[in-house]
Parts: C-alpha cells; sequence; structure tokens
C-alpha cells in the first residue's frame, strides 16, 4: 500500500522541529544569565550611537578611540554614581529601617507656623492640634505598618547590589562589543528580520530602534537630569537622606510622576522645623527643576517618538517588580517597543471605506 509522501516526512518533520525546539531551550538556559546585560547594553548603544559617530569623527575617524571616551564616559557618568547611590543605601539602610519600623520614632510636628496663615490659620492649627494630641498614636499606629513595608520592600530591591553591579559589569562589556562592531550586528539582525517578515521584518527593527531612543532620550535622560538636580537641592538644603530620596526621585521621574512628589514633602519638612531661609530656597530650586520637564522632554522626543504616560508608568512598575532596579531601564523599553510595532501593524489595516466597499470584497472574492 502506497502511502503520501507527506506522512512518511511527518515523523523526520516531528523530529526535526523537537530537535530545534531542543536546541533553542538548550542556547536560551545558557545565555539566560547575560540577557538582561545584553538587553540593557543595546538600549544604551542604540541610544548612544549619533555621539559615538560624532565622537569618532572628532578622533580622526578611530573607531578604537571613540570606543574608549564612550566606554569612560559609561564608567562616569552611570556605573560610578549608580554605585555610590547604591552603596550610599546600604550603609544608611540601617537607621532607616529603624525609623521606619520603630513607633516611637515616628513623630508629628507641632506646626505652629500654621497659625500665621490667613483666613483659615487658626481652624487649620486647632485641627491639627486635635489630631495629633496624645502623641498622634492613632495616626501614627495606622501610617506606621505602610511605611514599614514600603521602605523594607524598597530597600531590599537596592540591597540586591551584587546582582545590579553584575548587570552593570555586563552592560560594559557588550556595549563595548556592540560600539566596535555596531554596523556588522545592525546588519545581521535587519537581515535576520528580513528573513522572517521581509519589507515588514526590516520596517519593524527601525521601529524598535525608534521606541528605544524614544525611551532613552525622553524619559531616561530627563529623569537622569531632573533626579541629580533635585538631590543637589536635598543636600544643599541639609535634607537627611538625600541620597535614597534622590533615588526615589528618579524612579518617580521615570514613571511620568516628576521630582514634585519627592520635592514637596522636602520643603514641608524644612518649614515644620523652623528652617524657613532653605525651605524658600528649596521651593524655588524645585519650581526649576520641575520646569525642566517641559524643556528637555520636547527636545529628546524630537530625537525619537511620543510615547504614552500609562505606557511608561506601567513599564517602570511592571520592571521593577519583574527584574529589580534594573527594570527601571528595561521594562520600558519592551513595552515601548511593543506599542510601536503594534501601532505599526494596526494602521496597515484597510480603511472602513475600503472595508465597505462591495467591489472591493467582489474583487478579493474573484482572485482567491
Amino acid at each position: 500500500m502506497d502511502y503520501p509522501r507527506q506522512l512518511l516526512d511527518l515523523p523526520r518533520m516531528l523530529f526535526s522541529v523537537t530537535f530545534i525546539a531542543l536546541m533553542t531551550l538548550a542556547c536560551f538556559w545558557v545565555v539566560q544569565p547575560f540577557i538582561l546585560g545584553f538587553a540593557w547594553a543595546s538600549m544604551v548603544v542604540i541610544a548612544t550611537w549619533p555621539l559615538l559617530i560624532k565622537i569618532q569623527a572628532l578622533l580622526w575617524g578611530r573607531r578604537s578611540l571613540a570606543v574608549i571616551v564612550m566606554t569612560i564616559l559609561l564608567v562616569l557618568l552611570f556605573v560610578l554614581p549608580v554605585s555610590v547611590l547604591i552603596s550610599s543605601v546600604i550603609d544608611n539602610s540601617a537607621p532607616l529601617v529603624a525609623w521606619a519600623t520603630e513607633p516611637n520614632r515616628l513623630t508629628l510636628p507641632t506646626l505652629h507656623w500654621l497659625r500665621d496663615v490667613p483666613l483659615v490659620g487658626h481652624k487649620l492649627y486647632s485641627g491639627w492640634q486635635a489630631t495629633i494630641s496624645g502623641g498622634g498614636g492613632p495616626l501614627v499606629a495606622k501610617i506606621q505598618p505602610y511605611i514599614g513595608q514600603s521602605a523594607t520592600w524598597l530597600l531590599s530591591q537596592v540591597a540586591q547590589v551584587g546582582s545590579f553591579l553584575i548587570h552593570c559589569a555586563l552592560m560594559l562589556l557588550f556595549s563595548v562589543l556592540l560600539y566596535i562592531r555596531g554596523e556588522r550586528v545592525a546588519l545581521a539582525v535587519r537581515h535576520f528580520a528580513i528573513r522572517l517578515g521581509a519589507e515588514r521584518g526590516d520596517a519593524s527593527v527601525l521601529l524598535a530602534a525608534q521606541a528605544i531612543r524614544a525611551v532613552a532620550l525622553g524619559v531616561v535622560l530627563t529623569a537622569i537630569v531632573q533626579a541629580v538636580l533635585g538631590g543637589i537641592g536635598l543636600a544643599v538644603s541639609g535634607i537627611p537622606f538625600a541620597t535614597i530620596l534622590t533615588i526615589i526621585m528618579f524612579i518617580t521621574c521615570i514613571a511620568q510622576l516628576g521630582p514634585l512628589p519627592i520635592l514637596i514633602p522636602a520643603m514641608i519638612w524644612l518649614y515644620w522645623s523652623g528652617d524657613t531661609t532653605w525651605g524658600t530656597v528649596l521651593l524655588v530650586w524645585s519650581c526649576v527643576v520641575a520646569a525642566l520637564d517641559n524643556i528637555l522632554r520636547p527636545i529628546f522626543i524630537r530625537m525619537g517618538a511620543d510615547l504614552p504616560i500609562l505606557l511608561v508608568l506601567c513599564g517602570v512598575i511592571g520592571g521593577l517588580l519583574a527584574f529589580g532596579m534594573i527594570g527601571l531601564f528595561i521594562g520600558p523599553v519592551v513595552l515601548a517597543v511593543s506599542y510601536r510595532l503594534i501601532f505599526a501593524w494596526v494602521h496597515e489595516a484597510p480603511s472602513p471605506s475600503e472595508m465597505h466597499d462591495p467591489e472591493k470584497h467582489l474583487s478579493d472574492l474573484s482572485e482567491l
């Protein structure tokens, strides 16, 4: 009895697919420790590639010199500050956790300056005194568990210093390799995309690069500038735990909440403690730092692409929960790339007029 050739080839096809799947899983298992570092390095290289080309032109066209300069810049402007911040957090983690978890250390101020507020000052002062009467025990008892849990979770994420520094080292190593052979890697990626999806695959690679540059320039770089300037204002004003607050400010800036959720409580604390001079200085400085968002973001967005705020917020929170501190950079990039690709794919659909055109449908059916 003769069997169709397709049936005879079926076992070979099954074994081939099984072998390919097993090899793919094995390769993924081997390179899994390097995936986050490589993804981080790819984001950095794509975002800073124009700068590398400009530096190479200034250094007589020598790629090696340009790569050395870019590596030094990455160490000085990124890796070194992050390492200093993490070490400072670890040094100050014990008193912060003790302050946040012991109710006796949580005291509420009297706010005598409320009486000087026009019109409603006496009512505000009387209401506040009634709230904190008896030491404010009931109010402190309600908010203390949330403060303690939040502080402990945040410090547990930051305390993964070993893993984070390893990813930083991998990011530097992969960045150097991608800087050296960036054109070849880009060409290989585009060839692979063409094999998968022809012209659409190549266009998808370009859209992904545009989305990565948009996140790196319009989100991360703006957050770094605002967090650094805001941290300088906190340190100069004498705010305690300024380093930790700077890290939290960086997170809020990436999440598109801005620096004010950290700077406003700091200003209030200065006025509570009676240091009105530095409180006013921090108020003016906070206005300048907050206004930078409206100045820097349009400039950076022109270099990349505009992205929805909710998308970036979900990427920051989801990335932080999934990957730790490194997820602050990878999470928004993953969602941004997916958003740009899905957006482009949806807009390739036929227009409503074409969908309701009977002649168009008849021509499509005749082709079938």
